[in-house]
């Protein structure tokens, strides 16, 4: 194993954190990451936000249908599409697994809330002041782990096939 794929593979949903900031560096870094995501034809139809305050958190908490523990994360990044990129799911989706992998790097814990074609993707989007030729792809709350509950993988054999897909009777 590699350090990359060690981080991979050390990566869990965190939906408990601590107080405690993140640090600024590791902000920025993520979000690097994230824009330095593959992207159809190139376009990077995306765009970042970073959120901490306590209040506007609270609020896109109470908006989602399964975040509401936002309200408890130091921050949470949003992640924007541009509706008229033909790819823009692909490439934001892309963009967001680059920033919870960067995250993971930097030990600090996050969750991929849904936002696509979620009812509170224009809620949210008005909220933060997004123009309105983006939407809402997902929402990542992050901050210092409190509890990482880990649930078990599948076993590769039941998720790969070589060549062809045979099903085993047995």
């Amino acid at each position: 194993m590699n350090v990359v794929t060690t981080v991979i593979k050390s990566r869990h949903s965190v939906r408990k954190y601590k107080t405690d900031p993140v640090d600024e560096n590791a902000i920025k870094d993520a979000v690097e990451c994230a824009r330095h995501a593959p992207t159809a034809m190139n376009l990077q139809p995306w765009l970042f936000g970073v959120i901490q305050d306590k209040k506007v958190l609270e609020t896109i908490a109470q908006l989602t249908d399964h975040g509401t523990f936002i309200t408890d994360a130091p921050l949470c990044f949003a992640v924007f599409g541009e509706k008229q990129a033909k790819y823009y799911l692909e490439d934001c989706c892309a963009a967001t697994e680059n920033l919870i992998i960067a995250l993971q790097a930097h030990g600090i814990g996050s969750c991929w809330v849904a936002g696509d074609k979620k009812a509170y993707a224009e809620p949210v989007r008005k909220l933060l002041n997004v123009p309105d030729e983006y939407t809402l792809v997902s929402l990542v709350p992050a901050g210092i782990p409190a509890d990482i509950s880990i649930m078990k993988k599948k076993d590769l054999k039941f998720v790969e096939f070589k060549e062809s897909f045979k099903r085993d009777s047995s």
